[in-house]
């Protein structure tokens, strides 16, 4: 949020310099993260100042120049070859002189120097409004009133004050702070607290006075989006460009002056906080209704968008159609115009959540939806109004034309009542701050003390709409004491926690370390996805009735607790890929959310594999990475937590993955490998493939149990290998066979691996060739051929009856 200096000492004079009161600000929690100069114009007008035309000569050698002598008030008189049809002498003009820079375009600087033009000499410039840039006007040069000094800078001439803007990072909770009167007043708490000398004023609006014609009718059927509205109607207004002096206030905080009608209601809304809107009388003809959209309803706004409305939307509509999204953006036909002479004034305050809710439907952010979805201050609706009445009575010849009409039905914020220990808070604090202090404070953030005892009573006004509770007081005193003044204690006290999930953190520690030696990057992306992705591409592995949706999104595309990791590491891949980087080794540990009959939290962790395992050499050709590169870091991974012994694959089932395998340790399922589809991979921007690894790390770590460390001695006797060539059906996996060999033989069995696989016409259509190894291995003696024979005709035997194999 922006907030001028100049601006902010209209209510706060005190001698502090920008700088001080930065300080401050931060120290008060209103975080200045800058502090910025702002020249009136650009340049501040340097080298330019008021002269006089002592004489003025046709130019010899140019029929629409002439040559003039200037006196600048200070040496020899300057010679100035002028262009301009209205210069003439005895005339007092702005000069530009030799070395000065001027801004007619603020990106397009234009420095004076000495030359000659058409043969005459020229050291300067007779300046027209516009390339003082002071206005856009270049009819002729400026011409000043004949009392003008001489020799006066023009900067001073003109008024031209420097000012410096605050951008202060405004928290959520601070909503009594969005306007500069709000500053200031938390500025008067601190430097009342410390006798700093100073004086506060607010805008005096005691001289409105409400007319006696005709009033609105109002009719407010929206009570719960809308618990307060207000409106005024005035007549006789001259829409046009508002005055300096409020165009100046405007731009210093970077708001475009649009004309004198809306610039008040900006200027309004920038001083108290509080948003207003004009709309043209002829447009409200006479009646305005607040209601719930209907549905089917649209509404063309101010940026020229045609918004279908939602039935939960609050809107401002006349007798016969909207006019405004309640609290968050006018209507491109109910605005103010050049042909507007009668103006209805709109103040009201617009229930929080359903502004904000409205807003992100829309994709909105205004100013007035920035402070309406914070909290404005109820009780500042008629207060904000009088003040804009009585500025358009100024600026536009406005005439107060109705009394202020007003309908409050729905409920409104009331003031907090809150029990407060002071000896709690001194605790809480780490000061010894006295009774008398605690007092003064409370005083200064308007907090009144009801009565005292060992517990004060409370009572906290309703624009504060942080401070609910006895430890929100004690902030506020700590606030205002100042942070720094709380002594840093000679010794520190500390308990030393134990963390329940060791075990887990300890693993994941491990496994990070692991595969960041092997080349692999940590990613960590935000928990919050858009609720089409479970739409869309969740197919029979996720649903959307378990999604666990945001009541108050940020946005759209983040309006749902993700249900899978797999979404967020396909945007991180495509982000990737779209900078050049298209080798990813990439992991994360993470939480997916879930709705059952109650809500519940998953610890998971994603391995992606996409590009080659190298960089691709004029030599050699990289291998790209494949279902294979997934799966051997999960067994490398679970080799290291001493669970390979126990992994089991199986076929998938309601996935994600377009193919792939269930992933096993015994009976428990601990994940999947596999890969994306095509079209899921094109919806997300990626377009080569991505491998998958995806654990239930929960499943994970309760599987730990079965890991148990073993020291034996090693094995004194070679191990023996036989082979089988097998002709499968295509539906059999080679799981299916790792089984059976197993369930054949446990003490002997060391491996089964799966070496060649062949489909092709040499063999029946819906066949497939399997080349499986099998190690045997006795620690103690060496195997006969007759004990792994048995083994092998038992194992044939099963594959056979079983899964129809039959030997090649």
């Amino acid at each position: 949020m922006k907030i001028s200096y100049a601006w902010l000492k209209e209510y706060l004079q005190c001698d502090q310099t920008p700088e001080q009161l930065s300080t401050i600000l931060t120290d008060i929690g209103l975080e200045v993260e800058s502090l910025e100069k702002v020249e009136a114009v650009k340049g501040g007008l340097q080298g330019v100042v008021i002269g006089e035309v002592l004489s003025c000569e046709q130019h010899p050698n140019a029929d629409k120049l002439k040559t003039t002598k200037i006196n600048v008030g200070q040496g020899e008189p300057l010679d100035i070859v002028c262009g301009a049809p209205n210069v003439a002498a005895g005339q007092k003009v702005i000069v530009a002189t030799v070395g000065c820079t001027l801004y007619p375009d603020p990106e397009k600087p234009f420095k004076i120097k000495k030359s000659k033009i058409r043969g005459e000499v020229s050291e300067g410039m007779l300046c027209a409004e516009d390339e003082l840039g002071l206005g856009e006007s270049h009819d002729g040069i400026l011409v000043l009133p004949e009392d003008t000094k001489v020799g006066l800078p023009a900067a001073e001439y003109f008024g031209l004050e420097d000012d410096y803007l605050f951008e202060i990072g405004l928290t959520p909770n601070r909503a009594d702070a969005m306007g500069h009167i709000g500053v200031a007043r938390d500025l008067t708490a601190f430097l009342t607290y410390h006798k700093h000398q100073f004086n506060f004023n607010t805008p005096d609006v005691s001289s409105f006075v409400e007319g006696n014609g005709s009033e609105v009718k109002l009719k407010v059927e929206a009570t719960e989006g809308c618990p307060r509205y207000c409106a005024l109607t005035l007549n006789n207004v001259k829409v046009g460009p508002s005055p300096a002096w409020l165009q100046k206030r405007l731009r210093a905080i970077g708001l475009s002056p649009i004309n004198n009608v809306v610039d008040v209601t900006n200027f309004v809304m920038m001083e108290y906080g509080s948003p207003l809107h004009a709309f043209d009388g002829a447009v409200v003809n006479g009646e305005i209704v607040v209601r719930n959209a209907k549905k089917g309803e649209v509404l063309v706004t101010l940026d020229e968008e045609k918004r279908e409305l939602f039935e939960e939307d609050v809107l401002i509509c006349n007798a016969d159609k909207p006019m405004c999204l309640a609290g968050v953006f006018g209507g491109i036909d109910s605005g103010v115009s050049e042909k507007t002479t009668t103006v209805v004034l709109e103040s009201a305050y617009f229930e929080a959540v359903s502004t904000r809710q409205m807003a992100r439907r829309h994709g909105l952010n205004t100013d007035a939806s920035f402070r309406f979805e914070r909290g404005v201050d109820p009780k500042m609706t008629v207060t904000a109004m009088k003040r804009a009445a009585l500025l358009l009575q100024e600026v536009a010849g406005a005439k107060i034309a109705s009394k202020i009409v007003e309908v409050h039905e729905g409920e409104l914020p009331k003031s907090a009542q809150v029990e407060f220990s002071p000896e709690r808070c001194r605790k809480l604090i780490g000061a010894n701050i006295s009774d008398a202090d605690i007092e003064s404070i409370l005083k200064g953030v308007d907090i009144e003390v009801k009565s005292k005892a060992d517990v004060w009573s409370l009572e906290v006004p309703a624009y504060r709409v942080d401070v609910i509770r006895e430890a929100d007081v004690c902030e506020e005193v700590l606030r205002i004491y100042g942070f720094n003044q709380v002594e840093i204690p000679a010794k520190l006290n500390s308990s030393l926690m134990r963390f329940a999930d060791q075990v887990s953190e300890r693993w994941k520690n491990t496994l990070s370390e692991m595969l960041l030696g092997m080349g692999y990057s940590e990613i960590m992306n935000n928990s919050l996805v858009s609720s089409s992705h479970v739409e869309k591409w969740g197919g029979e592995a996720l649903s959307a009735e378990r999604n666990v949706p945001i009541l108050n999104p940020l946005s759209q595309e983040l309006d749902t607790m993700r249900q899978s990791l797999l979404f967020g590491g396909l945007d991180t891949i495509a982000y990737n890929k779209n900078r050049q980087q298209h080798n990813l080794r990439l992991f994360e540990f993470g939480k997916t959310f879930h709705k059952y009959d109650s809500y519940t939290e998953n610890q998971r962790m994603l391995v992606l594999l996409s590009g080659f395992q190298g960089e691709n050499h004029w030599s050699t050709q990289a291998e790209a990475f494949s279902f294979y590169s997934a799966k051997s870091v999960l067994e490398l991974m679970l080799e290291r937590m001493g669970l390979k012994g126990f992994l089991q694959y199986k076929p998938l089932k309601k996935s994600l993955f377009e193919d792939g395998l269930q992933v096993f340790v015994l009976k428990q399922k601990i994940g999947e490998i596999g890969w994306p589809s095509a079209k899921m991979r094109k919806g997300f921007g990626v377009k080569s493939p991505v491998f998958a690894l995806d654990l239930d790390w929960d499943a994970l770590m309760s599987s730990l149990k079965l890991s148990k460390v073993q020291f034996k001695q090693m094995p004194q006797t070679f191990a023996t290998r036989r082979d089988f060539s097998l002709l499968l059906d295509k539906e059999v996996n080679f799981a299916d066979i790792e089984e059976l060999a197993k369930q054949a033989d446990r003490k002997l069995l060391r491996e089964v691996n799966l070496f060649d696989v062949y489909e092709g016409d040499k063999i029946d259509a819906g066949k497939k060739s399997y080349a499986v190894s099998f190690t045997f291995q006795d620690d103690e003696k060496t195997l006969k051929d007759q004990q792994v024979d048995k083994i092998m005709e038992k194992i044939r035997s099963q594959v056979e009856s079983k899964l129809g194999a039959q030997l090649r």
